[in-house]
């Protein structure tokens, strides 16, 4: 592995864990519930922001459902009121005519709302290959089919995370997990890097999908170090 790369055993057994008040957008989203239910397991308050409340089923005293506008720094500034971190587990779906603004719409209003709410750590999730030129490793079908078909979506990722960039006053992690299975959280280890894709010793992406629990599981991991602050961070699992 390069310089910018690491590998992350089985976590909470390495880092304390520090019980917070997190504020969760997206939490009804497949990512997103995955990342509740861990995060309430872990015994962390949640606010789960939801433009539909009926929509998260989960019940615990911990967990507190709000409707609201992901796209309003009102809306958002209301709930993001006390809590020590946001999560943003948002995803939006392609499209080949109108683009796709989620992404930069809803961190500028987040960010905005964070200020406003006095709160400095958020962390969110893209995917590997947000920058165009970042897959000529990656295999044919990928390189020639998939990314040319999720482009809109990479491209609105790659734009959040420039902004994000440039916010100087907010400590930010951006995830990038290549492509996602609907699996629960499993104990393999992390392999990290600071890049679009994680790559081998040969430069090459190893690696092709990540477990949705897993993710959720690197996310609320971040919330106990500062390793990754202000930088994007390419995962995915080792294999066994």
């Amino acid at each position: 592995m390069s310089q910018n790369s690491a590998e992350f055993p089985q976590l909470k057994s390495v880092f304390p864990s520090v019980k917070m008040k997190i504020a969760v957008l997206g939490a009804t989203g497949q990512t997103g519930q995955y990342l509740v239910n861990q995060a309430l397991q872990q015994g962390h308050a949640v606010t789960a922001i939801v433009r539909n409340p009926g929509k998260l089923t989960v019940q615990h005293e911990k967990l507190k459902v709000v409707e609201g506008n992901i796209f309003s720094e009102d809306s958002l500034k209301l709930h993001f009121q006390g809590q020590d971190a946001v999560i943003s587990c948002l995803g939006f779906p392609a499209s080949f005519l109108s683009g796709v603004t989620g992404y930069t719409l809803s961190m500028r209003a987040a960010v905005s709302a964070m200020r406003e709410a006095k709160v400095n750590r958020i962390i969110t999730m893209t995917s590997w290959y947000t920058d165009p030129n970042s897959g000529t490793q990656s295999s044919y079908l990928i390189r020639f089919l998939l990314l040319p078909m999720i482009r809109s979506v990479l491209s609105n990722m790659f734009e959040m995370e420039h902004f994000l960039k440039k916010t100087q006053d907010v400590n930010w992690t951006v995830v990038r997990p290549p492509g996602l299975k609907n699996l629960p959280a499993t104990g393999k280890e992390f392999l990290t890097h600071e890049g679009y894709f994680v790559p081998d010793s040969n430069g090459l992406p190893v690696g092709s999908a990540v477990g949705r629990g897993d993710v959720a599981r690197f996310m609320l991991f971040l919330l106990n170090t500062d390793v990754w602050f202000n930088k994007a961070v390419a995962i995915t699992t080792k294999n066994e």
